[in-house]
């Protein structure tokens, strides 16, 4: 079952803001979900989103280490934390 544990906004090159990312901890591990919004037909679509697997994991590498690295500075212990 996928839960989100917290969202995210992101600046890009000082001049473009992605908000409503979605850190969710889901069967494989944590991810980072890209803003979306609902179709009429309950499908879910992306807002905004990268093109190519590099944006996307280089996005996810760096919203997921500093939602681990805040909730170790909180005392928090997250597994699967070690995996990013």
């Amino acid at each position: 079952m996928n839960m989100v544990k917290g969202m995210a906004s992101i600046i890009i090159d000082d001049c473009f803001v992605v908000h409503d990312l979605r850190v969710v901890d889901g069967d494989r591990g944590f991810f980072v979900a890209m803003p979306s919004r609902k179709l009429p037909n309950g499908d879910f679509k992306d807002i905004a989103h990268p093109l190519n697997a590099e944006t996307r994991d280089k996005i996810q590498r760096a919203v997921l280490n500093e939602f681990f690295r805040m909730k170790k500075e909180k005392g928090e212990e997250i597994k699967g934390s070690e995996d990013v």
